[in-house]
């Protein structure tokens, strides 16, 4: 198992994984900073209505958030790009959630920017994996000799 990424497409899933990672552990501890980024109010314990769980759900996001940067990374050390596809239209999903959520006013503006990462890391990775697959393609049109010089083709003439 490699650490550094061994495509292109690797190297977007683990700029997100780390992002992911490091994010979920800036909201475990300190749940007022992801709030803050986000742009939504900060207030304190004492201000807050009974029955307002919003600490306990932003710790819980943060969890999430920090399982999925170490379930990137899991997946770039082991090149899982069925993982990297998959993430493709999830994210585009995501992308068009947040969006949403912003236009109908449910989300402050600011919180945009979270579509907005989510969308182009989706794009950027399916660019990647496009560009992997054409990589990939041209290597092997090129025949190469084998040490007995027969073409590296799988086939003996």
């Amino acid at each position: 198992m490699r650490l550094l990424p061994r495509s292109v497409a690797g190297w977007t899933m683990a700029v997100f994984g780390v992002l992911a990672l490091v994010l979920g552990a800036v909201g475990l501890i300190r749940p007022e900073a992801s709030l803050a980024m986000l742009g939504f109010p900060v207030l304190e314990p004492a201000d807050r209505a009974a029955g307002d769980y919003t600490r306990t759900f932003v710790t819980a996001s943060s969890m999430a958030s920090f399982n999925m940067g170490v379930y990137y990374l899991v997946a770039v050390a082991t090149e899982w790009r069925p993982f990297y596809r998959f993430t493709v239209v999830f994210r585009l999903l995501t992308f068009t959630v947040f969006t949403v959520l912003v236009i109908a006013g449910t989300a402050p503006g600011r919180f945009f920017g979270v579509a907005a990462w989510e969308g182009l890391g989706a794009v950027a990775t399916g660019v990647a994996l496009w560009i992997d697959r054409r990589r990939s393609a041209d290597a092997a049109s090129v025949p190469s000799a084998t040490p007995s010089g027969v073409p590296a083709t799988g086939r003996r003439r």
